[in-house]
């Protein structure tokens, strides 16, 4: 899937833990360096720059299509929602059935508005509870009105990285704990039918291409087609590979954030739509 001639780029290091990739609309990305609390921007110029700092411990980040940044902010095991002109947030949720989440960890929002996310359990530092708030660590769906939230998956054993198709018809969730990746059928209301194994590997981050095609991250990137076949792997010299999203301003550049570093590589197929 890598562009002829095309070799992975180091676009920046010397962080803590990346993660979180997210085009925005003229296709800067955001990302999110997690351990240092803030989220960062490399602009379409190829210039790095800090956007919000504190930033709420965010992990996984999502565009809407209004232009709002939609951040899963574990710091205190929220959903949060930021303008960002002004860079100020909204804090949507906080809690399920009067218990903090898990920790929110990855999202996506689709074009009505409506986001799935995932809320696996990760102990972290920052934290003064040590014990899992909820009974289970699964998939929860806000409709676009932001009522009603609702717990939409109930037999995975740890949901991580989640994206949907530009139709809104389908939902990849990565099952980290289960080392399995699944597919689904998305309702109108959000609900979740139809399960199927998509391929036996879990995936911290996800994402699509326009040919849907499916890239999985952990150590390095692996593809598979719409099928579920894995038809390439892109290595990262890094530890660990946290997620990936298409941007620039032709979506042909696959970002991809891995432990200390920033890397991008131009790709045959862009982004897809809602990416």
């Amino acid at each position: 899937m890598v562009a002829p001639g095309a070799k992975l780029q180091k676009l920046a290091g010397d962080f803590a833990f990346t993660e979180g990739p997210a085009v925005a609309p003229n296709g800067d990305i955001y990302f999110t360096d997690q351990p240092n609390d803030r989220i960062l921007v490399w602009s379409t110029a190829g210039k790095l720059s800090t956007f919000l700092q504190p930033a709420g411990r965010s992990n996984g980040l999502c565009f809407d299509n209004q232009g709002r940044l939609w951040a899963c902010a574990d710091g205190n095991n929220e959903l949060w929602r930021i303008d960002v002109p002004t860079k100020s947030h909204e804090v949507l949720l906080r809690q399920f059935d009067g218990k903090r989440f898990n920790g929110p960890n990855d999202i996506w929002v689709r074009k009505d508005g409506g986001a799935f996310f995932t809320d696996p359990y990760y102990k972290r530092p920052y934290w003064k509870h040590t014990a899992m708030p909820q009974d289970a660590q699964q998939v929860y769906f806000l409709p676009a009105n932001g009522k009603g939230l609702r717990r939409i998956t109930t037999d995975l054993t740890q949901p991580n990285g989640i994206i949907g198709t530009p139709d809104g018809k389908t939902l990849y969730v990565a099952d980290i704990g289960a080392g399995k990746t699944y597919a689904y059928s998305i309702q109108p209301n959000g609900d979740l039918t139809d399960k199927r194994l998509f391929c036996n590997q879990g995936s911290d981050g996800l994402t699509i291409d326009r040919a849907g095609n499916v890239y999985l991250t952990s150590r390095g990137v692996a593809v598979y087609n719409p099928a579920g076949a894995k038809i390439d792997q892109i290595d990262v010299p890094e530890n660990w590979t946290a997620n990936v999203c298409f941007g620039g301003a032709d979506r042909k550049t696959l970002f991809i954030t891995a432990s200390t570093g920033l890397y991008a590589i131009r790709t045959k197929s862009p982004g897809a739509a809602s990416q």
